[in-house]
């Protein structure tokens, strides 16, 4: 059993964040002497000395620093645990916010939505079409419950759900299907290019831009692909995207000598796997299932039980 408290490790570290006793008793509602015995009391039943007079304040000691980050660890998972029990408590979650890149199949997309609204018709849910940064962005801060997106989320575990094709298109009349030859990056950087704007507000970036001389940039998928078919410049779209418009006629493949296609792996990405409640993991099995059923080439196996 231990012999000190999570009560005692919490008001420990309210005093070092507030910068003395007298600023964490106003902060956490209980008195100055109450936090010093506390504190005292831990001192005598661990036998080490965590903080130290300097004038009016008090600061850790070498020790005292380290056993304060160690107990850092016990209260953010006491606050887990206790936040865990009361989303159980409270059963259903009323809402569900979740950022899906708009790389991801559309079809897949709508049929996960469908499926979802079937079994939770009451539960809200803002749906986020993110670009490349965006939705992990906001699961860096905490504004999504479930993100689905082709890139990596650092301290994040993400569970494989897709492969997505890109191919490079344009116009059957855009001039870079006029040269008659394999297209080279020396051709392609001669026209526009319609790239989709990084919907990440601090980290955005330019991925999949050739340095072409000409480029707009756009912010949704659906808007470059309506300028694609204008003729009004080239691009690489997600096959799921283009598949009728490319059988109409619409878009025709860009005969490039390399590099056609790229394909990039999408993950799923709880913001907190345990703390979800039944909606958000029901979202994730809805996106999962649609998948196969919608796009089953494309499709990643998971050694991940429902």
């Amino acid at each position: 059993m231990s012999r000190v408290t999570l009560a005692q490790w919490q008001m420990l570290a309210a005093v070092v964040d507030h910068g003395g006793f007298a600023r964490a008793a106003e902060v956490v509602h209980k008195s100055p002497s109450t936090l010093n015995h506390a504190v005292h009391k831990l001192e005598e039943q661990l036998g080490v000395q965590v903080l130290e007079p300097v004038g009016r304040q008090v600061r850790l000691t070498e020790a005292g620093e380290l056993l304060l980050r160690r107990a850092r660890q016990l209260i953010e998972s006491a606050d887990t645990l206790e936040d865990v029990a009361s989303r159980l408590a409270a059963g259903l979650e009323a809402e569900v916010v979740v950022a899906i890149d708009q790389v991801f199949p559309a079809a897949a997309q709508a049929k996960a939505l469908e499926r979802f609204s079937e079994t939770y018709p009451q539960v809200r849910v803002q749906l986020h079409e993110s670009v490349l940064n965006g939705g992990i962005e906001m699961l860096y801060d905490g504004r999504a419950d479930l993100v689905v997106s082709g890139i990596e989320a650092q301290g994040f575990l993400g569970e494989p759900l897709a492969l997505v094709r890109f191919v490079a298109v344009a116009h059957p009349k855009h001039p870079l299907h006029q040269l008659g030859r394999p297209l080279d990056l020396r051709d392609l950087s001669q026209h526009r290019q319609l790239v989709v704007r990084d919907s990440a507000l601090r980290q955005s970036t330019n991925a999949g831009w050739l340095k072409a001389e000409q480029r707009w940039t756009v912010s949704h998928l659906n808007t470059s692909l309506d300028m694609l078919k204008r003729g009004l410049g080239f691009a690489w779209m997600p096959e799921t995207r283009i598949v009728d418009d490319l059988k109409s006629g619409q878009l025709k493949l860009l005969p490039l000598a390399a590099g056609s296609i790229r394909e990039v792996p999408v993950q799923m990405i709880f913001r907190d796997r345990d703390r979800a409640g039944p909606a958000a993991h029901a979202m994730a099995q809805a996106l999962k299932q649609a998948v196969i059923e919608q796009c089953p080439n494309d499709s990643i196996p998971s050694n991940e039980t429902p």
